[in-house]
């Protein structure tokens, strides 16, 4: 089933956010989240009464279109893992709604969320505690083929070509997580992520805890699956160097809200919101004429229970206009065309104007 993207009045935060068939790779869109909201309540006092609620995400709209990459980036707490959890129904949203495919995921029953987990499968960000020590990598692989009722009858040449499609001999699948690497324990990971044959790989910082030289090599085997399987991915990580080399487009979150979404090459090469010019900065590899550096962010990211008033990010705003306005003004995702929005309204007036 094909997903119709609803189009907005020209300018608008929607029209960048449901791009037309100009803005992005021609495809369908497989994967359309609108104005989602995931909030916790903070409990307090002896009657657990509801106190404050953690925004963990505030309204986030993307689409992804099949074998098309999204870079998810920010800095920690800015609801990044949420997002993922609450895309696969690990956590309930507050708000909002995520059409797979055309099916809206949060209204789907058991047997339709069990067939849409087929389709979408997570890779986790901690390759030691996401393998069972107990089970050999056989096994691991292999429940994930009999839940899914799988390969019937040649489990065990299944297993072997998944170890071998993600770099691994299939001689190693008697053997036990404590025996691997880090990188080899993502790879397994992976491998049992690829078992169902998904459409959407949801990656959760999937190179954090690995060496850097160790890095490279897992991140090469994803874009090489990437395109060989046609796979459509949702990237997450903090690093905006790692982002740039697996990403079709990237999404810039802080504090639960997207601040600037383009094509990647948009938003490296002209980076428009002063946050993702502070996240440049700080990249290992950011020697880039267009962004002077490093840029030091005054402060901590706010306490997502009780965020500041207007833009999120004033507080810590190192951009030379900054003013009351910003501490007032709610900015809103906008720019001239889909490719590349901005929600500052120093950087792109709150008129719209051209």
């Amino acid at each position: 089933m094909t997903s119709r993207v609803p189009t907005a009045p020209p300018g608008t935060a929607e029209e960048a956010l449901r791009p037309g068939d100009d803005a992005l790779p021609a495809g369908d869109v497989l994967l359309d989240v609108r104005g989602l909201k995931t909030h916790f309540p903070v409990r307090r006092g002896p009657f657990g009464r509801v106190r404050a609620l953690v925004r963990a995400v505030d309204g986030v709209s993307f689409t992804i279109r099949r074998g098309e990459t999204l870079g998810l980036v920010g800095e920690s707490g800015s609801g990044k893992t949420t997002i993922a959890r609450t895309l696969l129904r690990l956590v309930e949203p507050t708000a909002g709604a995520a059409f797979f495919d055309g099916r809206d995921i949060f209204r789907m029953d058991a047997r339709e969320l069990r067939r849409f987990r087929r389709r979408a499968q997570l890779v986790f960000q901690d390759p030691y505690g996401s393998l069972d020590p107990r089970m050999t990598v056989g096994d691991a692989i292999g429940e994930v083929l009999r839940v899914h009722r799988l390969a019937r009858g040649r489990e065990r040449e299944r297993i072997a070509e998944l170890l071998e499609l993600v770099g691994l001999s299939p001689a190693l699948a008697g053997r036990y997580p404590h025996e691997f690497s880090g990188g080899q324990r993502q790879r397994i990971g992976i491998a049992r992520a690829l078992a169902v044959e998904p459409e959407l790989l949801i990656c959760d910082e999937p190179v954090s805890a690995l060496d850097v030289s160790v890095q490279a090599q897992v991140l090469e085997l994803l874009a090489s699956l990437q395109r060989s399987l046609g796979l459509a991915c949702l990237f997450i990580a903090h690093d905006l160097a790692v982002i740039e080399h697996v990403s079709d487009r990237i999404a810039v979150l802080y504090l639960g809200r997207i601040v600037e979404i383009g094509d990647t090459r948009d938003v490296i090469d002209d980076p428009r919101h002063p946050y993702t010019r502070a996240l440049l900065s700080a990249a290992p590899e950011a020697a880039l004429d267009n962004v002077e550096g490093p840029i030091i962010l005054a402060g901590e990211v706010p306490d997502p229970a009780e965020p500041p008033g207007g833009c999120a990010f004033h507080p810590r705003c190192p951009h030379p206009l900054r003013d009351a306005e910003c501490a007032r003004a709610v900015p809103r995702l906008a720019g001239k065309d889909a490719r590349h929005c901005v929600a500052c309204i120093k950087v792109w007036p709150a008129d719209f104007g051209t």
